[in-house]
């Protein structure tokens, strides 16, 4: 890929991030790139355009993500943990409208994200919990449809403002607590006592 559409990319992703998709115009994205707007059309067909190739670039790294938090783990938990962080930093600085304008004005984006999410990420959960039983960690009578599903939701029930809204916490940390509450019902007792490594 050219590298000026890599850079592009990337401080497009962070103004959005900031302060939101649906107010910030491709005028507005030219002036906080320093580029013109001609440049910008150059790489891109339009606002839709940007952001669905945002949206696959993601998706691109978080695969690479995932996949390196599996062979790079000494067990399942250790991967479940490294994948969660990485998906909480992620969470840290998105704009609580990020997700709102993406279904509503990039229905083609959002299809996208939507079945990374709900196939990919997913799998990436159901192997999780196969090697977590394999490796005597996770409990064995789990659903493990049942937890996968309530892991991948928690990030939209997260991105839905109203149910957390009078808590005093970030979206990274409701993240991590839910993951916590996740995680202590999956283990067995040697999976606890592992689990007493991320307590201290």
């Amino acid at each position: 890929m050219d590298i000026k559409k890599i850079e592009i990319l990337e401080k497009s992703t962070h103004v959005f991030l900031k302060f939101g998709i649906k107010s910030v115009t491709m005028d507005d994205l030219a002036r906080e790139l320093a580029i013109s707007k001609k440049t910008l059309y150059n790489y891109f067909k339009d606002k839709n355009d940007l952001v669905l190739q945002i949206i696959q670039t993601k998706i691109e790294f978080d695969q690479v993500n995932c996949m390196r938090a599996k062979t790079d783990s000494e067990n399942a938990i250790d991967e479940l943990f490294k994948l969660s962080i990485y998906v909480s930093n992620m969470m840290k600085n998105i704009h609580p409208s990020v997700f709102f304008d993406l279904n509503k004005f990039h229905p083609d984006a959002s299809k996208v994200l939507h079945e990374h999410k709900w196939k990919f990420v997913k799998k990436s959960i159901l192997d999780n919990i196969q090697r977590g039983k394999n490796e005597g960690l996770y409990r064995s009578d789990l659903n493990d449809e049942i937890v996968a599903t309530v892991y991948v939701s928690s990030t939209d029930l997260i991105s839905n403002g109203d149910v957390f809204a009078n808590f005093d916490m970030t979206s990274d940390q409701i993240f991590m607590e839910l993951l916590n509450f996740q995680l202590y019902g999956m283990a067995n007792e040697k999976g606890l006592d592992y689990l007493k490594k991320y307590d201290k």
